[in-house]
């Protein structure tokens, strides 16, 4: 008789402390954004070690992302129907196994295959934790916090992933990279069992709804999951084949007619994997839009710069992870302070203003030089673009989740991520080829240095102009909310109450 009190009485507890669940979650969040970035680094040192080829280095990159853009939508809608709490961690258990694996590889066939347990497993944590933390922090300023939170940990990961993998790549070599992911994902684990609290009588959207009330959407999750797979991979393949390349055109073309058939499917469906309410709410499809564009110049940022100071500037490893850090901090303090400057000038005027200083920083690294230094063409732009890339992405992060009800709340973490990591998939593909095209012309002229920073020149410059577009249209599309949508007409970062038919002020 006593043994379901004591059993409930600890969660109830660990219930009012949302700010230590945060904090597990937001680490969460940071392992899956460091795996993303912790190779870029290492990979010359990865193709020697494992024996990879030039094409089967490109996919110790791209089979993470592969697995991770495609299944995101599959892993939002499994931990809103499984519970989140579950789903999280039973994907944290996979990628630290995962992780583990690919620092034991020995062969190209076995650490591709890792990585890409690391991505359907990041794919299963991104959108469980994120709606968590959403739960924690339902309304109000306190939202604003936790997407503060958030915003700063993503960055950070990201420039994080690039200092940790020089440091552990020069130190003790590259199979570390994958060890010391292995151990954070056990700690993180730990600290989610110990501090996120299990789903108990006041956490109903944590009750594994569907073995009562929704069903998994097989038809749908296959067709969109295919056609994600087919899209990014024939967006990654075109960097090395070029678009005009068959496979290319066929992956491309079969995205196309699945993504139709996966529209056709949601109609038909009562319980589609993407309900037509989700994006009839608040202003979620204007964020997801405009998190897609963000996150096709975001991804391709940490591609690029890396390559500049190692290939033209020649810094190694180390260096190279160490020129980050202005980044990382500028990016965590804009994430901090976007909140607060929401509540002053408004939601909309902060996202355009921060899209606005991203382009500027970038415009600015547009002007790198073959005998340029880190003091001279690095260090000032990069606080630039770190301030503006984490405020707007804590912004366009609360408009994707805006007025959300509590059953899909996982499913629109996942859309989220996804728009993110596709639209980097995207952006990727385009500047890499745009940067490739660059170089080979003018490398008929110049020396290769050169031709290499030109190729760079143009990435950057063709970033801010997607930015400033970016900002425009923010204006144009968050000035559209759905009337009577109370939710709507309360920012989640900030929990200030706007006018639903104009710009949030």
């Amino acid at each position: 008789m006593n043994v379901a009190p004591t059993q409930t009485e600890p969660a109830a507890r660990r219930t009012d402390r949302p700010g230590a669940a945060l904090a597990a979650l937001a680490a969460a969040q940071f392992t899956v954004m460091l795996a993303t970035s912790i190779v870029n680094v290492a990979l010359p040192q990865i193709r020697s070690g494992a024996g990879l080829s030039d094409g089967g280095t490109t996919w110790v990159v791209n089979a993470y992302g592969l697995a991770f853009g495609a299944l995101l939508l599959a892993g939002g809608r499994a931990a809103d129907l499984l519970g989140r709490r579950r789903v999280l961690g039973a994907g944290l258990a996979l990628f630290g196994a995962a992780s583990l694996a690919a620092g034991l590889a020995t062969t190209s066939g076995v650490l591709i295959t890792a990585r890409a347990a690391q991505g359907l497993a990041a794919a299963a944590i991104a959108p469980a934790a994120l709606a968590l933390a959403m739960e924690q922090f339902p309304s109000g300023p306190g939202r604003g916090m936790a997407l503060g939170v958030w915003g700063a940990v993503s960055g950070a990961g990201g420039a994080g992933g690039v200092l940790l993998g020089g440091v552990l790549t020069q130190a003790w070599g590259w199979p570390w990279i994958f060890h010391s992911v292995a151990l954070g994902a056990v700690l993180v684990l730990a600290a989610v069992v110990a501090l996120v609290p299990p789903p108990d009588g006041r956490r109903p959207a944590d009750q594994a709804p569907g073995r009562t009330a929704g069903r998994f959407d097989l038809p749908g999750t296959a067709a969109v999951t295919l056609a994600l797979t087919c899209l990014v991979w024939g967006l990654t393949t075109a960097r090395g084949a070029g678009w005009s390349d068959g496979r290319v055109v066929g992956a491309l073309a079969a995205a196309a007619v699945l993504l139709t058939a996966f529209a056709v499917i949601e109609r038909r469906r009562p319980d589609a994997l993407i309900p037509p309410r989700l994006l009839a709410t608040g202003r979620v499809a204007a964020g997801n839009l405009l998190m897609a564009l963000l996150g096709s110049v975001w991804i391709a940022l940490f591609f690029f710069l890396p390559l500049y100071q190692q290939q033209v500037l020649g810094s190694g490893p180390l260096a190279t992870g160490a020129g980050q850090l202005p980044l990382a901090a500028a990016n965590m303090l804009g994430a901090a302070l976007a909140p607060r400057v929401s509540r002053r000038i408004g939601a909309t005027t902060t996202v355009v203003a921060a899209l606005l200083t991203e382009a500027a920083g970038l415009l600015w690294l547009s002007r790198i030089s073959a005998d340029g230094s880190y003091l001279t063409d690095i260090l000032g732009p990069s606080i630039l673009v770190g301030l503006g890339l984490s405020t707007a992405f804590v912004q366009l992060t609360g408009l994707a989740v805006e007025g959300v009800p509590p059953q899909d709340a996982g499913l629109a973490g996942g859309l989220v991520n996804t728009t993110r990591q596709v639209g980097g998939a995207v952006g990727l593909a385009v500047l890499t080829t745009l940067a490739g095209s660059v170089t080979s012309r003018a490398a008929a002229h110049q020396p290769h240095l050169e031709a290499l920073t030109a190729g760079y020149r143009t990435a950057f410059t063709v970033s801010a102009a997607v930015l400033a577009a970016t900002a425009l249209l923010t204006v144009l599309l968050t000035r559209r909310a759905r009337p009577g949508n109370a939710a709507a007409s309360r920012h989640p970062a900030s929990g200030r109450r706007t006018p639903t038919t104009g710009p949030a002020a």
